[in-house]
């Protein structure tokens, strides 16, 4: 058993740079595989409004997220989580920062950005459709690895 696997997962917060796509669907997909079990939160280093097709990819898995409200990393509590998933390099370095003193593990999985991907829509909708599935493999190696008995 790793590490990982041993230690009991009780809070997790996904974190990105603007709490708009790639840390709401993690927050997202955490809740709908694992929602009992754990408690899931998400913020960014700024506040943006929900990414629309972010949203919509949420939808097709079945998660409905429109109201939910973005919030920062400095409003949320980092040291009351067990683990915090930073999911671009900028969140990663202020994480680290916030939790150098603490006990909370965190990883850093570089996910693209799917809003840099330009095209037509429905280019744009598979580059979010990218993000949403190589986020819940991730979750469900490195955060579901903690439930399996």
């Amino acid at each position: 058993m790793t590490e990982l696997a041993a230690n009991k997962l009780h809070a997790v917060l996904f974190v990105c740079s603007m709490n708009a796509v790639r840390s709401p669907i993690a927050e997202g997909l955490t809740r709908l595989r694992y929602g009992k079990r754990v408690y899931v939160d998400s913020a960014g280093l700024a506040k943006m409004e929900r990414d629309g097709f972010a949203l919509a990819v949420l939808r097709e898995a079945g998660i409905e997220f429109e109201n939910d409200e973005p919030q920062t990393l400095d409003e949320v509590d980092c040291a009351a989580f067990d683990l915090v998933v930073a999911l671009s390099s900028e969140a990663h370095t202020r994480a680290a920062d916030l939790l150098r003193t603490t006990s909370v593990e965190l990883l850093f999985w570089p996910i693209e950005d799917a809003t840099q991907v330009t095209g037509s829509r429905e280019q744009r909708i598979e580059a979010y459709r990218r993000v949403r599935d190589s986020i819940d493999l991730r979750i469900r190696d490195e955060i579901g690895c903690r439930f399996r008995d």
